[in-house]
């Protein structure tokens, strides 16, 4: 039997990062439970009726939020609402693959490129690793607006 895996990030506010997260893999929100949205579209805005109709208290819209692949190839995300902030570094942390098949130069601009625009997103920088063959091809380390460690790789 083959396992299916998901990822789950706590998260002060787990719609926003939720969203900062589709932005950056490309990954969209399921719609709620029986409700079918027209071809890529995003289910978020579903999920803010559906709350509302189902008569959730308001305070509880924002207790959880997921996202998919869309292509159905990578893990489902689920953010849910803790009371406290992040304190220590992850132990589990997400590698963006994006500079598969580059090396050297070409491989830590197409990093930097990369990083530019997560920049623009929301996350932070943190450090960054040169190519040191044969054992690392060279790599970013950032964080997402909570805080989460990540690396673009």
């Amino acid at each position: 039997m083959k396992a299916q895996i998901q990822v789950t990030f706590d998260a002060l506010n787990p719609r926003a990062l939720s969203i900062f997260w589709a932005e950056v893999l490309g990954y969209r929100h399921p719609p709620p439970p029986g409700v079918a949205l027209p071809n890529g579209q995003d289910g978020l805005e579903a999920w803010d009726t559906f709350l509302k109709e189902s008569d959730i208290p308001e305070d509880q819209h924002n207790s959880a939020s997921a996202l998919e692949d869309p292509e159905g190839q990578g893990p489902r995300l689920y953010f849910q609402r803790v009371p406290e902030a992040k304190a220590v570094k992850n132990r589990v942390h997400l590698d963006v693959r994006a500079a598969e098949g580059l090396e050297g130069h070409e491989r830590m601009i197409a990093l930097e490129r990369e990083c530019d625009r997560l920049l623009a997103l929301g996350a932070r920088r943190l450090e960054r690793h040169e190519p040191a063959p044969p054992m690392s091809m060279g790599f970013i380390v950032m964080a997402d607006p909570e805080g989460n460690e990540f690396c673009l790789d």
